[in-house]
């Protein structure tokens, strides 16, 4: 298989894909969101890129995130779904610095970053990000 195909159209359609798999890419998706962003902001040292980009990426800085975009009705019927099924999830470990609601909201959060992402909305993403996220 070449690298380019993995790009391509998912082999599961998006609606029918593990909340799970959802939120592990959307764990990535985030984590690279947030990483350009405090690259963008100036370059300095690399503990201090980590030490920032961690403020966001973070179980409970993420359910913090899924809770303002519920509170703030900003997501469509079909991101409330695809957060609640996240949410619903039952991952296998546990969060080491997170409370088990936190845990759940946060897995909620990234398998709505991956929902995007694999549907090629990533300025969805972005959209919803800079109305609830400030660095």
């Amino acid at each position: 298989m070449q690298i380019s195909e993995g790009f391509g159209e998912p082999k599961t359609p998006l609606g029918a894909m593990s909340p799970l798999t959802l939120a592990f890419l959307g764990d990535a998706v985030y984590s690279i969101v947030i990483r350009t962003i405090v690259v963008n902001k100036g370059n300095t040292a690399n503990h201090k890129l980590h030490s920032r980009s961690t403020e966001y990426v973070s179980a409970p800085a993420q359910a913090r995130l899924a809770e303002n975009l519920m509170e703030r009705g900003l997501l469509t019927d079909e991101e409330q779904d695809i957060l609640r099924r996240g949410m619903n999830a039952k991952p296998k470990h546990q969060a080491k610095n997170a409370s088990t609601k936190e845990y759940h909201l946060a897995t909620g959060f990234e398998a709505l970053c991956g929902y995007l992402y694999l549907g090629r909305q990533m300025g969805r993403l972005l959209d919803l990000l800079s109305q609830t996220l400030e660095i």
